[in-house]
C-alpha cells in the first residue's frame, strides 16, 4: 500500500491557509461579539442566538473542511483497489476497471481512464509519476499505459 500526496498549487496552498486563518478570525469575532452585545439586549433573544450558533457552525466548518484539504488530500494503490481521498471526501475505485493510464509529457498531466469511459487526472508530484503507474500496473497488469509527447502529436498531424 503506497500514499501519494495531492499537490496543490501554491496559490491555493495559500488560499487554503487564508480561509483556515479567516475561519479563526472569525470564530474569535463571534465569541467576542457574544461577550460584549449578549443576547439580552435583543428585543428577541431567537435571533441573536441563531446568529452566533450559525457564525459558530460556518467558521468550524470551514475550519475543518480546509483543514483536512491540506492533511488528508492523496492517492492510495491498496491490492485491488484505487483510493482518493480530497480532505473528507473520499472514494473508491476497482483497479480491475482502469482501462489506460496516459501520461502527456506536454501539458505535464496524469490521466487515468476507466472502462466505463470516466477518467481523472492525477495531481501528484511528477517525480512520483513513474512509481505511480508502476504501482498500478502491478495490481492490474492489463492497463495500457501510454506516454504522449509532442513528437506523437507531430506524427499524428502529419497523417
Amino acid at each position: 500500500m503506497k500514499t501519494y500526496k495531492y499537490k496543490f498549487t501554491k496559490m491555493m496552498t495559500a488560499f487554503i491557509w487564508i480561509g483556515i486563518a479567516l475561519s479563526v478570525v472569525a470564530f474569535a469575532v463571534n465569541t467576542y461579539f457574544v461577550f460584549s452585545e449578549g443576547i439580552g439586549s435583543a428585543a428577541n433573544a431567537v435571533y441573536p442566538v441563531l446568529r452566533y450558533a450559525l457564525m459558530y457552525f460556518v467558521s468550524v466548518a470551514a475550519f475543518v473542511i480546509l483543514l483536512s484539504l491540506i492533511l488528508s488530500s492523496h492517492y492510495q494503490i491498496t491490492g485491488t483497489k484505487f483510493k482518493t481521498s480530497f480532505g473528507i471526501i473520499k472514494s473508491t475505485y476497482d483497479i480491475e476497471k482502469i482501462e489506460s493510464v496516459v501520461l502527456d509529457r506536454q501539458t505535464k498531466k496524469l490521466s487515468v481512464f476507466f472502462d466505463d469511459k470516466n477518467f481523472m487526472v492525477i495531481v501528484v508530484k511528477q517525480e512520483w509519476y513513474e512509481d505511480f503507474i508502476d504501482e498500478l500496473l502491478k495490481a492490474n497488469n492489463k492497463i495500457e499505459y501510454t506516454i504522449n509527447s509532442k513528437q506523437n502529436d507531430i506524427d499524428e498531424e502529419k497523417k
